[in-house]
């Protein structure tokens, strides 16, 4: 999730900005950045009753002068004091400011003027001046607890967290019974990553406000960081009974399911958030329907999309989505319909044009696809996605040289994606550019030497350049990082058994193949011809007529049909195997050498292999005739 603004119900404290990104230099607190935040510790000690409603009593600006501290006594000090003041109740902090330092000039001993020049300094991003008045109140024996804390969010902003700490245990000395301190030192600690600590804290702090929905959701959220995933819930539940406009708990208690993958419950606490705290919240309302997404309730999804819509027509996340919806559910017209739409508004929205490309490659409009990429490169010549769709498409039109020129430019933007290696090699193994493959997965590898597909393809590069070793070290590097690498497992189990090597490890490693995909045809005949090779030819002609039913019409499968009924003396069932694989692919020089060789004629006599060559020679350009 995208780091969350704090929102209007829950203004921002001054003590806050340490944690939530208002200070550079802080990290996030929660170790999930999804989890959203919220804070309660002012400057200004809140209200009795505050925690246990949730509501902050102070807003992000500096708060107003503590009236627990005397301003200052001499009259040109106090006039200035005065005009400062008037600058604060302005929102003008630079002016309050100068008005503040001339008024300290005329009274350096005053403790008022040092802790409003220490805020408004803080206030403004200027941290080393708001230090250096800080420090000069520590010289003071202060009791004000207000002063205190804001001195304390002063250090922590610093990163100064120990002078910080011990400064909110002073708070907590002087007034034991109100949580706030409590909160804002927790807050710290999980800042500092000590979550134990933090945790304890916010239970001392609901020790003083036992109904606090604030307390119950930092309680949660230390539970999360440290892992206690069931209490982190059960604290979350409890904000939200305790207050069901509280606006955190739900998105956190959301977050905490969408880690754990449970996306019904997640779905449920969005659509509880939209009823009960805020209908019209644009990015709860947008998370709820990339999460309908992603359960493929794209009628749903597309419900919630109209609301975004009805609320603002305007939301370009929201019509983008509503037609890669109608995309989903393949209403490919209406998608391109919406799409368009948009581009005639927003013609430089390279996004939208790129999605546009992809409902045109799904109903077949190849050169309007290719349309819109181009497009999209002449706005952005390096827009990465482009270069990318482009090479595939071309790929898939089998125009493998100007394929090659956009994944090269596609490797060249993004190297240490695997994809764009991935691509190309496989590009190279097309255009039998076979060195050159094997040098695009070897450089996908360096970035990606974890990805098991650049192992796998590696190895059929290696196949191609007759590096048998290199092969197998290739395949069973993709096998160690992931066993289940179903093409992986086939490729090598049909390698060793065409070699007529390690043949019990080829029926394994096909066996787990098959196991994995039980239904993919290639499989099983890797299945079958490691069988053959093994001598067990009745489970070999089983496997390899399954073979057969699955995958309609592949020579190689009707070649090894044949091989078997062979070896078993089924000479009439192997002639009808071989010439029906040679009626598939009537350039198989290799099958039609052996059928003569045995003695059993002259396979392009036979009508229906004539004809078979005839109609190949009609869809292809003139060559010089084969001699077989």
């Amino acid at each position: 999730m995208e780091k969350r603004p704090v929102n209007d119900r829950f203004p921002a404290c001054v003590s806050a900005r340490t944690w939530f990104g208002r200070i550079r230099r802080a990290p996030a607190v929660f170790g999930l950045a999804m989890i959203p935040s919220v804070v309660v510790a002012c400057a200004t000690v809140p209200q009795a009753g505050t925690a246990a409603t949730g509501t902050p009593a102070a807003s992000s600006q500096a708060s107003a002068p503590s009236v627990q501290t005397a301003p200052p006594t001499d009259p040109r000090a106090y006039y200035h004091f005065i005009r400062g003041y008037q600058a604060e109740l302005d929102q003008d902090p630079q002016r309050a400011i100068e008005e503040y330092l001339t008024a300290y000039r005329g009274d350096p001993s005053s403790v008022f003027l040092k802790s409003r020049l220490a805020s408004l300094y803080f206030s403004v991003g200027d941290i080393p001046n708001a230090v250096r008045f800080a420090d000069r109140l520590s010289e003071a024996n202060i009791q004000d607890a207000a002063t205190l804390n804001q001195m304390a969010t002063i250090y922590a902003g610093a990163g100064r967290p120990d002078r910080a700490i011990a400064l909110y245990d002073r708070v907590i000395e002087q007034t034991p019974a109100s949580p706030e301190a409590y909160f804002s030192k927790g807050l710290l600690l999980m800042n500092l990553k000590r979550v134990d600590e933090a945790a304890r804290s916010f239970e001392a702090g609901i020790a003083q406000a036992k109904e606090s929905p604030i307390g119950y959701y930092y309680l949660g959220r230390a539970e999360f960081e440290a892992k206690h995933v069931d209490r982190a819930i059960a604290n979350f539940e409890r904000a939200i009974t305790l207050n069901p406009s509280f606006e955190p708990p739900y998105l956190a208690l959301a977050a905490v399911y969408e880690a754990q993958q449970d996306r019904p419950r997640a779905v449920a606490i969005h659509r509880k958030y939209l009823q009960t705290v805020n209908p019209h919240s644009k990015e709860v309302r947008h998370r709820l329907v990339r999460l309908l997404i992603s359960q493929k309730a794209y009628t749903d999804a597309l419900a919630e999309v109209d609301i975004l819509l009805a609320d603002d027509a305007d939301d370009l996340d929201a019509q983008l989505r509503a037609g890669l919806i109608h995309g989903e559910l393949k209403n490919y017209s209406k998608a391109i319909e919406l799409l368009s739409k948009i581009l005639d508004l927003r013609p430089a929205e390279v996004r939208v044009r790129d999605y546009l490309g992809l409902m045109y490659e799904e109903v077949k409009d190849y050169d309007r696809a290719l349309q819109a990429y181009e497009a999209n490169l002449k706005l952005q010549p390096t827009y990465y996605d482009a270069h990318m769709h482009m090479g595939f498409l071309l790929y898939r039109l089998k125009r493998y040289p100007e394929a090659i020129t956009h994944l090269t430019e596609a490797v060249k933007l993004n190297p240490k994606q695997p994809d764009p290696h991935l691509l190309l090699g496989l590009t190279y193994l097309q255009t039998e550019q076979h060195t050159l493959a094997s040098q695009a997965f070897e450089e996908g590898i360096v970035h990606n030497p974890d990805n098991p597909d650049l192992h796998f393809n590696l190895g059929t590069a290696y196949d191609k350049l007759n590096r048998f070793d290199d092969l197998v070290r290739a395949m069973e590097t993709a096998l160690r990082l992931d066993p289940h690498h179903a093409d992986a497992l086939n490729y090598l189990g049909y390698t060793y058994a065409e070699r007529g090597v390690r043949i019990e490890e080829a029926v394994l490693l096909t066996q787990r193949a098959v196991t994995l995909k039980p239904n993919n045809g290639y499989y099983v005949d890797s299945l079958g011809w490691a069988f053959y090779k093994m001598g067990r030819l009745e489970e070999a002609l089983t496997e390899i007529k399954r073979a057969a039913a699955l995958v309609k019409d592949d020579p190689v499968i009707y070649e090894h049909l044949g091989e078997i009924y062979y070896k078993q003396q089924h000479v009439s069932e192997a002639k009808e195997a071989w010439l029906h694989s040679l009626e598939i692919d009537p350039s198989n020089l290799k099958l039609i050498r052996r059928y003569r060789d045995l003695g059993l004629g002259d396979p392009l006599q036979e009508e229906r292999v004539r004809q078979a060559t005839q109609r190949v020679s009609q869809h292809q350009p003139p060559q010089k005739p084969a001699t077989p």
